[in-house]
């Protein structure tokens, strides 16, 4: 299973104060050396956090994988297709939201959504999509013609005891073999830290997963490069 760390919060932490640091492409290419295999970033409308010149010295510094989330809007898809990173993770995007509250509704905007797949994958970028551990929303991603889903693992990382964990630890499987026997690519991610990550080395089906928050909570203690060697650790 492949490790993809988000930098997105180091990007947070500088916007807390509208100055320089700390600089997240610095962080990438810490999380590249010690053997991340790619990194992930979100460029939101609203800019909150990454921002347009961390995009292009992340597309143009790094030596791994560029996974850039984003909503599927008529500006942004132009930015991804200028920025031509490896990967696109569409996901959904509300402006009053922390962070990303769910997945992706695939079935009710199945016209827009496939228009934006398709043009992404004309400059031969892939496209995931993130979305729910739910078959219909599954099936649709495969209909807009999806290379990938990521399964959005916010439930099951929230669960309040160990058999609730359980059962949606299931419920994330049965979706990663739905997607597989689909054809498609199987990420997760969302919520996911240094315990419940290790359950998923079982999922023989996922093949990559997304984390960020709790690598750089646990970097504040103990050093980005450590953070990523113990969450390296645990994944492979």
């Amino acid at each position: 299973m492949r490790l993809c760390i988000n930098i997105d919060h180091v990007a947070t932490l500088r916007e807390a104060r509208g100055g320089m640091e700390p600089d997240p492409v610095t962080a990438a290419h810490i999380c590249e050396l010690v053997g991340a295999d790619g990194i992930v970033c979100h460029l939101r409308e609203d800019r909150r956090h990454i921002n347009d010149r961390d995009l292009r010295v992340l597309r143009e510094s790094i030596k791994t994988k560029l996974d850039l989330e984003m909503a599927a809007t008529e500006e942004i898809v132009a930015i991804a297709i200028e920025t031509l990173p490896e990967l696109v993770t569409l996901v959904p995007e509300r402006r009053e939201e922390l962070t990303t509250e769910g997945g992706l509704d695939v079935r009710g905007h199945r016209h827009s959504l496939h228009d934006a797949v398709k043009k992404l994958q004309a400059h031969e970028i892939e496209v995931s999509l993130f979305v729910d551990p739910v078959r219909e929303q599954i099936e649709a991603s495969k209909d807009v013609g999806a290379d990938k889903i990521e399964i959005h693992t916010g439930e099951y990382a929230n669960a309040r005891n160990e058999r609730e964990q359980r059962e949606r630890l299931l419920i994330v499987r049965d979706a990663a073999r739905i997607a597989r026997d689909l054809g498609l690519g199987v990420n997760a991610g969302h919520g996911l830290n240094y315990l419940n990550i290790i359950p998923f080395r079982e999922i023989g089906e996922i093949e990559e997963v997304s984390i960020g928050h709790a690598i750089i909570s646990r970097a504040v203690f103990v050093g980005l490069e450590r953070a990523v060697k113990e969450m390296l650790a645990l994944v492979k």
